[in-house]
């Protein structure tokens, strides 16, 4: 231990000597030592506080430096605490008004935060009430009321344990006020604080790179920041009090309400004749007794509210204005959606679940890489966070067209909304940005996020039952989406076809490079291709008999395509427009005698996909090309190449196939969840049948349902 070695008496006696340099060296190796509690016990039995407080009250430069952090020390292994009295706290607020050095100051607010902490130790219950907390800081500040000034702007120094110093006594101040301070008193020093910039000033500590050094003092004024927010929600909004009473007037009076007639306007609600019939509900409460409806969000929700219309005071004017010229059941209202947002806000934050002492048990549990986790710069931005979540509400009712009763709905979808974006949001995200994110967000991508989380929360609760229902419904869709395209097969098309010269190029001639049609069609009982070419495409498509050209599937050993699994942007194109030169191209591959086939072209550069039943029987047999077909665009390319494979049993092979084969199977789950039944209240037309198909009279083939999502 390093303060064996130190000779106390004849430190205690350097202390006192009359020569600077003697008493500044005496107190640099005192820093050293006094933090251990054995080494403190004998500097204070050897009469060395009294010499180190007359440093404090006299001494300069580096010598009263080094005095200030000896005596901190002290402090903190509970020691000294007698010889704080009133001069030494004057002493030490007038260093942190009016010293510039940072090594001074380091040690001046480290004895504040100690004096100020003080009383919440059990050491303190002996000690006679008011000589430790703030109130033992009144008497110096009333002397130097620009110390809380000066304290905050400490905050933006370059110095980060100073930062960390002042940021430990700004704790201790608001601490002390919470604890101890009355009703009235403790929100007017919170108030002050905020006006001189500690909120903004915290927020950029914590988004900085100086994390690690404040993690401490940071953590503790973000758990303080909870437990104001806490003690604000538990405030009932009682109109009885003053400043509760004035602040639902001011939200009253910033709507510019109508001046009715016969009505008294000398400012004492008691003596109006006349009260308009909708004063509250016009603002967007649900009744005329709008003080019950803060009974969930409490004063916090008051303050939130008053925070809005004084900042868009105009915008809530002209809201209310156009909302008045609307029916009744589709107003938005205004108060209940900013009480709502105050809600949420306040569960997302789990506020509830802070504690004073949260931040200690964060450093303890927690490593330095779960810093983002841990903390969260948003909450510091309580006001601006608010104000977006309710312009996104009024966005959102008046872009859905909601009404009244739609407002838990709408409630949800901003739930999602600001659990998705400020929930999400790492600690580096600006405010501004967050913002902007929320801009972003419109009705129909928050209800596909609500629709996921709907299903994670069954999938969390039912989720053995869900993966054997999920699996059903997919080999369902499967079959469903195989029967649709087998019967795209069963129906029929015609393909642009290239002609196969059969000759030498010197020797073509017009004839041979004409392209031609060729049209294809499955049997009825799916056991045959029929297919011929023409030389023009019809009005009307070929009968089945007039197509002599056949193809028995039973020969079929492989398809080959080089269709592309994902949809080009060319897929959305009309099947109607004739493309003579696709270059999309499917092979039907099969075993016959290479005698009467020996004039057939492979083509190259295809993927093959064999039918293995074929395969093993006609080993011994080459494969060759019995059927190429051209298709015209993407969609009809994925019926035929799927359509064929999956009569063959094998798997679809297109993105387009497989998309429509999730999204039945999605909606079957999501029906199948939601449980709905056409013999159900408001699904039978109210006669216990089916509803209603719309008619398609009128309509021609260009009028489709895009069910891909196209």
């Amino acid at each position: 231990m390093e303060g064996v070695d130190v000779d106390v008496p004849e430190l205690v006696e350097r202390l006192g000597s009359e020569e600077d340099a003697v008493r500044k060296m005496a107190a640099f190796r005192l820093q050293s030592s006094i933090g251990d509690p054995s080494f403190a016990d004998v500097f204070v039995s050897e009469g060395g506080l009294p010499r180190l407080r007359y440093l404090i009250l006299h001494a300069t430069g580096n010598t009263l430096a080094y005095s200030l952090t000896c005596f901190s020390r002290l402090l903190e292994v509970d020691k000294g605490w007698h010889h704080v009295n009133q001069d030494v706290v004057e002493r030490v607020v007038e260093l942190v008004v009016t010293h510039p050095l940072v090594n001074i100051l380091r040690g001046a607010m480290a004895i504040l935060g100690a004096i100020v902490a003080h009383q919440h130790s059990p050491a303190a219950a002996s000690n006679q009430p008011g000589s430790f907390g703030f109130r033992a800081l009144k008497p110096a500040v009333a002397i130097y009321p620009q110390f809380l000034e000066m304290l905050v702007s400490r905050l933006s120094s370059a110095d980060h344990a100073l930062c960390a110093n002042a940021l430990q006594l700004i704790n201790a101040l608001m601490r002390d006020a919470i604890t101890n301070d009355g009703e009235a008193e403790w929100p007017k020093f919170i108030k002050k604080l905020q006006e001189l910039g500690v909120i903004k000033a915290v927020y950029m500590l914590m988004q900085s790179s100086a994390l690690q050094d404040l993690a401490h003092p940071l953590l503790e004024f973000q758990a303080l920041t909870k437990v104001l927010l806490r003690k604000w929600r538990d405030v009932v909004v009682d109109l009885h009090k003053p400043e509760h009473r004035r602040a639902l007037k001011a939200i009253h009076l910033a709507s510019n309400p109508e001046k009715l007639p016969d009505s008294v306007e000398d400012g004492d609600d008691n003596k109006e004749k006349k009260h308009n019939p909708e004063k509250w509900r016009r603002l967007g409460f649900e009744t005329e007794t709008p003080s019950w409806e803060f009974e969930e969000a409490g004063y916090l929700g008051m303050m939130d509210l008053t925070d809005y219309v004084r900042r868009y005071g105009d915008a809530y004017q002209r809201l209310l204005l156009e909302q008045s010229t609307l029916p009744f059941k589709t107003r938005c209202p205004v108060a209940r959606a900013s009480l709502a947002v105050t809600s949420i806000l306040y569960d997302l934050f789990e506020i509830d679940k802070s504690d004073l002492d949260d931040a200690k048990s964060y450093l303890a549990l927690e490593s330095r890489t779960s810093y983002d986790k841990i903390f969260q710069p948003l909450i510091l931005q309580w006001s601006r966070l608010h104000l977006a979540g309710l312009q996104a509400f009024l966005r959102l009712w008046k872009a859905t067209g909601a009404e009244r009763e739609d407002f838990l709905k709408l409630v949800d979808l901003v739930r999602i909304l600001l659990e998705t974006v400020i929930g999400g949001a790492s600690r580096e995200k600006s405010i501004q940005n967050v913002e902007d994110e929320m801009q972003g967000y419109d009705s129909e991508r928050l209800r596909q996020l609500q629709m996921e989380l709907f299903e994670l929360s069954y999938e969390h609760t039912w989720g053995h039952h869900l993966r054997q229902v999920r699996d059903e419904l997919n080999h369902e869709a499967l079959q469903f989406m195989k029967e649709q395209r087998i019967r795209c097969l069963l129906q029929g098309a015609w393909f642009p076809n290239h002609p196969v010269p059969k000759a030498e190029p010197d020797h073509l001639t017009e004839q041979d490079l004409k392209p031609f049609f060729r049209y294809a069609r499955l049997s009825h009982n799916r056991r045959y291709l029929h297919y011929a070419d023409f030389d023009t495409k019809g009005n009307q498509n070929p009968e089945l008999d007039s197509l002599h050209d056949i193809l028995d599937l039973a020969l079929v050993s492989s398809v080959a395509s080089n269709v592309s699994a994902t949809t080009p942007p060319s897929a959305r194109s009309s099947s109607s427009t004739v493309q003579p030169q696709s270059t999309t191209r499917i092979t039907i591959h099969g075993y016959l005698p290479s005698s009467s086939n020996k004039h057939i072209r492979t083509p190259s550069k295809a993927t093959s996909h064999s039918h293995p039943s074929s395969t093993s029987s006609h080993n011994r047999k080459k494969e060759i090309p019995l059927l190429i077909l051209h298709p015209s665009n993407h969609s009809q390319a994925s019926e035929w190449l799927d359509g064929l494979l999956m009569l063959l049993g094998q798997q679809p092979l297109t993105n387009e196939t497989k998309k429509l084969t999730s999204l039945v199977s999605e909606y079957g789950l999501k029906i199948r969840l939601l449980n709905v039944r056409f013999n159900e209240q408001g699904m039978d037309g109210g006669e216990g049948r089916a509803p209603e198909v719309p008619s398609r009279e009128g309509l021609d083939e260009e009028y489709y349902y895009d069910m891909g999502g196209a």
